[in-house]
């Protein structure tokens, strides 16, 4: 008979998540995922096959826990959704900046390849979300590059998130980025 487990698994997740969303899969030590969510090395490893299990386990749970599909899927669709995932979106919290699953993009080079196909996965996901709502709105370029131009438009959010702009700011390029987007 096994052990029973003395913790909850998605209390763990994030836990491990805030460690590599803040250091980076590269920088972040076993021992600093042992300190973050309280399980030892024996443990972590008896759940995860190891450092890279874990960040993917981590990658997953992020991508389904997050709100930004939620804000693409209010009623009625359009171009208020989009403006919410852009404001709204990036904001984690003082200790998350942006968004983990874009922030893992930029160092996918050194992650587990199982990681490319997660965020790529989401950013499919998000594409469509924003797709369904370009496409009930007026537009002279076809709804799927618009939709496209919003996305990256996202990404570049999140990633200037780790440089802590004022809300005042991310506020007025969004509205600025909206007003130009109805134009297209």
């Amino acid at each position: 008979m096994g052990r029973t487990k003395l913790y909850d698994r998605d209390a763990l997740l994030d836990a491990a998540m805030r460690v590599f969303w803040q250091r980076g899969f590269a920088d972040t030590s076993v021992q600093q995922l042992e300190r973050a969510t309280g399980v030892n090395k024996s443990g972590l490893y008896a759940e995860f096959k190891g450092k890279e299990d874990l960040y993917l386990a981590s990658l997953r749970h992020y991508v389904t826990q997050r709100g930004a599909e939620g804000l693409l899927t209010a009623e009625p669709p359009g171009w208020s959704n989009a403006e919410s995932l852009l404001q709204l979106g990036p904001v984690c919290g003082a200790d998350r900046k942006g968004c983990f699953a874009i922030n893992a993009m930029r160092e996918v080079e050194s992650l587990p390849e199982e990681a490319a196909q997660i965020v790529a996965s989401s950013q499919a996901a998000m594409l469509a979300l924003l797709l369904k709502n370009i496409s009930v709105e007026e537009t002279r370029m076809p709804p799927k590059a618009v939709a496209e131009i919003v996305l990256i438009f996202f990404s570049g959010l999140c990633i200037e998130m780790n440089l802590s702009p004022s809300p005042a700011s991310v506020k007025r390029k969004v509205k600025n980025f909206m007003a130009m987007l109805k134009t297209l």
